[in-house]
């Protein structure tokens, strides 16, 4: 009885593990869906490649601040070109991201972006790391992206912009391979390192942007809010969750699991920016909720999906 009981434990733990890391990277989800709000409430005139640019500024500096409180980035070569990937990918990521937001409303761009992202990121952990999906990871997605399509293509009064809506899938692609890069940066280093990292090459690649910029608007009350909650929590502390999360949850299923952030967009675009969705798009809302459940819900039993 003794040996089964052990034996019980030590199955749920790699369990717990899991679920735990799947909660984590819901909150950095629900974080992240409130970024395109946040854009949209800074002040006007504002151009969304300054934005991302500050925004990788602001949370590159926090995260690196932590990163030292925590006993520094820890010793060893980082290996240059995958951390040359993961800062250049969160780049282009902000440019893609900001600017489809400006272009198709938040609703429909944050969609798009986040849910074109599992696919991609299902190929890419199956051909660079070996990683299966698995079924539930291919219910969830096709209920997750089922529900995606019907925010989108039921947007009535949202404009759905052809250029936005590119734009928005480079910037899922761009999520997928810097969280790729991420997952490989991570052993052996501590979240908020690799996290500092990454997002500070990021804010580097893109400082040329501010120089450019016209940011006479980050001196208003309202314009230095929106980059430091952009910055310091959508930025520094969604990452670390997410890098925490990440370390027991398959690439695929992280991604997949993102997508709580273009609910929580939707539902924000709706509530504060005055964002209509016809009855066909609200019913892509419980798909969506089906997806993630279905996810998190493989992700409590005995092995990662």
């Amino acid at each position: 009885m003794d040996i089964q009981a052990e034996n019980n434990t030590a199955a749920a733990a790699p369990a717990a593990r899991n679920a735990g890391g799947a909660l984590l990277v819901l909150a950095a989800a629900t974080l992240w869906g409130t970024s395109g709000t946040s854009q949209a409430l800074a002040p006007e005139g504002v151009s969304p490649w300054s934005v991302g640019a500050l925004r990788l500024l602001a949370g590159g500096a926090a995260l690196m601040v932590l990163a030292f409180l925590r006993g520094g980035l820890g010793k060893g070569r980082w290996p240059f070109w995958g951390t040359l990937a993961a800062g250049g990918f969160v780049a282009i990521y902000q440019l893609a991201f900001f600017t489809a937001v400006s272009r198709t409303g938040v609703a429909v761009g944050t969609l798009v972006a986040i849910g074109s992202s599992p696919v991609i990121a299902g190929i890419l952990g199956f051909v660079v790391r070996g990683e299966r999906p698995g079924r539930a990871w291919g219910i969830a997605t096709v209920l997750a992206l089922a529900g995606c399509s019907l925010l989108v293509t039921g947007g009535g009064g949202v404009a759905i912009d052809v250029v936005g809506v590119l734009l928005a899938l480079g910037a899922g692609t761009s999520y997928a391979c810097y969280t790729m890069a991420i997952k490989v940066l991570l052993p052996g280093r501590s979240s908020e390192a690799v996290m500092a990292v990454v997002f500070s090459l990021g804010a580097l690649l893109l400082a040329p942007i501010l120089f450019m910029a016209d940011l006479h608007w980050v001196a208003q009350p309202r314009g230095i809010g929106v980059v430091l909650y952009l910055g310091v929590v959508v930025t520094a502390l969604s990452y670390c969750l997410f890098a925490m999360g990440l370390r027991s949850v398959p690439v695929a299923s992280a991604v997949t699991l993102s997508l709580a952030e273009p609910l929580v967009a939707a539902l924000l675009g709706i509530l504060f920016l005055g964002e209509r969705l016809t009855h066909t798009a609200l019913a892509g809302i419980p798909l969506l909720f089906a997806g993630l459940a279905v996810l998190a819900y493989s992700m409590s039993g005995k092995r990662a999906v």
